[in-house]
């Protein structure tokens, strides 16, 4: 390939003029002059006629064949004739190629800025290395610059928080709805900073938010002609908490129902016997829950407060308020039942009154046939540790299949033409055992086809529903939609939601991690708003 060749190929479109090419053990170093017509001064925009004199200036190259490029770039210097002009003289720059104090080239710093965008600092001097680009980590960095944000607000502003550090520091992150895109990222998700920025920025007409009081409180404060729009997701998430502290509370119910059907589903010829109830085992949790217990209640029995124990103990003040509050019996039976059921559990009823029925002369390999045709998958050894635990009676009592609340919060959540046909039946059980939990799911059922079919116009009588008949928890939800019911009718009627706020908070917890969580607000910033 000729010298002309190559110019072609290294400087197409760009007004310079190849003069030789040298092969070194760096690469390769290309000798190049510019040739384009007079330019414009700098400082007066003034057309240059006479040149002062040349110099060469050095500039990295994108990699060729795996190989550095080193450009040595003769430039000319030009006198500025225009009197009153400060500048005296001023150097050439080659379109698409150099500019003032860079000693790379433009396609070279793309590339770069692309790196650091992508990447940040030290990853990024790290694949720059391999791809053998002239750059290091501070160069890198320094090449991000913080973008400009428009003065004016997106007409539908999302709004919602992040992370720095999980329970410790949070930010905010804003975005379009429109577009989709990150307009701004906050330090902090204060009331008086979204407040400033909503004051330095007008012009939003709707914001999606989720129902923190603080984003309300500002945007009450700086922008009182915007409507809010509570987001839909956190309202169903705020729903489904209310319905498990529901289930979690009429436990009792499902398991005197269970325990008083007479049928076994697996043995239904079969009588259970009931074994004396045992203490609970000393497991780990059961010995934690004693231990914080007997911890709580002699900082109580001290003087010290709520906040000052949960401080003490590295606690939550509910847990801290339940341990004191609670009998250590509720709470040791509490910490029983999130033991592990183990593989023989669903049944132990059968093999227990295999074992009563015959005198203990069955064995275990016996029920292990029996069983095995009814779903068990386990191994012999699980039964003849029953068994033994049977002969010493320091076996538990059979408990009743219950399903756990969360699993019913499931179902009861779920859309209905979802549910299979067993998780169903198992409900229509469950809502039989429990008239508090049968009007909590019609209650939440109505609230899903409100919010799906957007019936906002009928949210306040389903409020006036819960607090007329709804347990407490369902009851409490239905009062904070009281307090935000102009933004959670919004939510249940219009078709704006912080699903892309949501996204966007996604990506930046992924920019974040590969930051390996070191960087500084405003590196992370540049990022967020840089990388598309």
């Amino acid at each position: 390939m000729g010298v002309e060749s190559l110019a072609d190929v290294l400087f197409s479109g760009i007004d310079v003029r190849l003069t030789r090419i040298t092969e070194t053990v760096e690469g390769l170093l290309v000798e190049a002059a510019a040739c384009g017509p007079p330019p414009r001064c700098p400082g007066c925009n003034s057309q240059a006629s006479r040149v002062h004199s040349a110099y060469e200036r050095g500039l990295a190259g994108l990699p060729v064949n795996g190989r550095a490029l080193t450009v040595r770039l003769r430039v000319r210097r030009f006198f500025c004739d225009r009197g009153r002009c400060p500048r005296r003289t001023f150097v050439e720059q080659v379109d698409q190629l150099s500019e003032r104090y860079r000693r790379s080239s433009l396609g070279l710093k793309q590339w770069q800025h692309a790196v650091a965008v992508e990447l940040g600092g030290r990853p990024g001097q790290r694949l720059c290395r391999r791809l053998r680009l002239t750059a290091g980590r501070t160069r890198l960095l320094g090449l991000l610059t913080e973008p400009a944000v428009p003065e004016q607000a997106p007409r539908v502003l999302g709004v919602d928080d992040f992370a720095f550090r999980r329970g410790k520091r949070y930010g905010t992150v804003l975005v379009d709805v429109e577009s989709g895109r990150v307009v701004d990222v906050l330090p902090d998700r204060e009331a008086a900073t979204f407040a400033a920025w909503l004051t330095a920025h007008p012009g939003a007409e709707v914001i999606c938010r989720d129902r923190a009081t603080a984003y309300s409180k500002a945007i009450k404060e700086a922008a009182p002609d915007a409507l809010e729009v509570a987001d839909r997701w956190h309202l169903l998430q705020n729903l489904g908490v209310a319905v498990e502290k529901t289930c979690h509370q009429h436990r009792s119910c499902l398991r005197k129902h269970t325990e008083g059907e007479a049928a076994v589903p697996l043995a239904a010829a079969i009588t259970v016997t009931e074994l004396p109830p045992s203490a609970p085992p000393r497991t780990q949790i059961v010995e934690r829950t004693r231990q914080r217990h007997a911890d709580v209640r002699s900082l109580v029995d001290t003087g010290w407060t709520i906040s000052a124990i949960a401080r003490r103990l590295h606690l939550d003040r509910k847990t801290v308020r339940r341990f004191r509050d609670t009998d250590l019996d509720i709470l040791l039976a509490s910490a029983h039942e999130r033991r592990p059921t183990g593989v023989l559990s669903p049944f132990k009823a059968y093999a227990t009154a295999r074992f009563t029925d015959t005198g203990g002369s069955v064995t275990a390999t016996q029920v292990l046939a029996e069983i095995r045709a009814k779903g068990y998958r386990g191994s012999v050894q699980a039964i003849r540790k029953h068994f033994a635990a049977l002969r010493d009676g320091t076996a538990e009592p059979v408990r009743a299949d219950i399903p756990s609340p969360r699993k019913i919060t499931s179902w009861i959540m779920c859309r209905r033409e979802d549910l299979s046909a067993k998780d169903d039946k198992r409900l229509l059980q469950v809502r039989t055992a429990c008239p508090d939990i049968n009007r909590v799911c019609d209650l939440a059922r109505t609230f899903h086809d409100l919010l799906a079919h957007r019936r906002g116009h009928l949210l306040i009588d389903w409020i006036r529903q819960t607090e007329q008949e709804a347990p407490a928890p369902v009851r409490g939800f239905g009062g904070f939609l009281r307090q935000d019911l102009a933004a959670v009718t919004a939510g249940l009627t219009l078709d704006w939601s912080s699903g892309v706020v949501e996204g966007n908070v996604n990506r930046v917890k992924t920019i974040k991690r590969s930051m390996y969580n070191r960087a500084s607000f405003r590196l992370l910033r540049i990022r967020i708003l840089t990388r598309p």
